[in-house]
């Protein structure tokens, strides 16, 4: 399992959390932001079903494999 950190940031005349360099919508306040923020992480950290996946890798071969819907990233909401 992986770690993910959200962060609250200044975005286009508002506030947005940022994750691994990708920005949510804008909020209007610092506190709508971080409550998002606190929203999406708890949601990040909710188990799913097992499922098979199959996917293509960056060399251009497909892959299956079994995806754990309980391996879920450890998540944090800064400022």
């Amino acid at each position: 399992m992986g770690e993910l950190t959200y962060r609250i940031v200044p975005h286009d005349g508002g506030f947005a959390y940022s994750a691994d360099g990708v920005f949510s919508e804008t909020f209007v306040s610092h506190d709508a932001a971080f409550a998002a923020a606190c929203t999406a992480a708890a949601e990040q950290r909710a188990p799913g079903e097992t499922v098979g996946i199959v996917y293509e890798d960056a060399a251009g071969h497909w892959r299956a494999e079994i995806a754990d819907g309980r391996d879920r990233p450890t998540t944090h909401v800064v400022d």
